[in-house]
């Protein structure tokens, strides 16, 4: 396949979702392999363009971001308090990213291990959407710091392939009593800073193979994917936000098991 149209594809894939609990990056490990790609050859592509979907939550939600830097700028306890949540959901992420960086490369190549973590996620999914106990909507600045770390925290299982840093910190919040949207908003804001950190160590640590351009997967590749997964997440975010609201997750359950089996046997005939 033309590299060209792959990045396409895995643009597409990455906007669908970044967002949902289905792990976007054990899907494009998934895809890479379905197009026969190398994942450690495209592991650089496939974690620069979750910034493109990134920047959809900016764009989508850029009053809420306003508003809290002009907050800051008037010491308004509630942007405070969003600021600090997010720093506090955020650093669990970065110390053991750091610290098991070298561990987190190696999964990052193992189809494998996406596909058992797609129905272990599955199943986790169905198990909170039957226990949990919904709360009342709360901004991020309202939300007691003990909780913004619990999600961070369990952002950090998200590390392994398959899990769904959005389905971790989602379901997570959803566990400790926190309403849907709300849980659904803080995965969004902490994705920012999450692949901001994650986007910058990965392009630092191959920066002399893209200066160079000896690659298979160079610059224009990447601002490709970038683009497309941007405008692809623009159209999910609010789709999803009102989907939840409605339906549940258990859906996006069933979907990960039956995937995560599909691919077993795909990589195991």
């Amino acid at each position: 396949m033309d590299l060209f149209i792959a990045a396409v594809l895995l643009g597409i894939v990455e906007g669908l979702t970044e967002f949902v609990p289905v792990s976007s990056t054990g899907h494009l490990i998934l895809a890479s392999e379905l197009f026969g790609y190398d994942a450690h050859t495209w592991a650089v592509f496939n974690v620069v363009i979750q910034l493109g979907a990134i920047l959809a939550v900016v764009v989508l939600y850029w009053r809420t971001f306003w508003a809290v830097a002009r907050g800051l700028l008037r010491r308004d306890p509630l942007s405070i308090r969003f600021v600090t949540n997010l720093l506090v959901a955020f650093m669990p992420s970065v110390v053991l990213g750091l610290l098991f960086k070298k561990q987190i490369d190696v999964m990052l190549g193992s189809p494998m291990i996406v596909g058992w973590a797609l129905i272990a996620g599955g199943i986790a999914i169905l198990a909170v959407e039957r226990w949990s106990k919904q709360g009342e909507y709360l901004g991020l600045g309202q939300l007691p710091m003990r909780q913004a770390l619990g999600v961070g925290l369990l952002q950090c299982l998200a590390m392994i392939p398959g899990v769904s840093r959005s389905g971790a910190t989602i379901m997570g919040a959803l566990a400790m009593g926190i309403e849907r949207r709300t849980a659904a908003e803080f995965s969004f804001f902490l994705a920012v800073p999450t692949m901001l950190g994650a986007t910058t160590l990965e392009l630092w640590q191959n920066r002399a193979e893209l200066a160079a351009g000896t690659g298979p997967v160079g610059w224009s590749h990447i601002a490709i994917g970038f683009a497309v997964s941007f405008v692809v997440a623009l159209a999910v975010i609010r789709a999803f936000v009102a989907y939840i609201s409605r339906a549940g997750f258990s859906p996006f359950a069933w979907y990960r098991i039956v995937a995560g089996a599909a691919a077993l046997f795909f990589l195991t005939r």
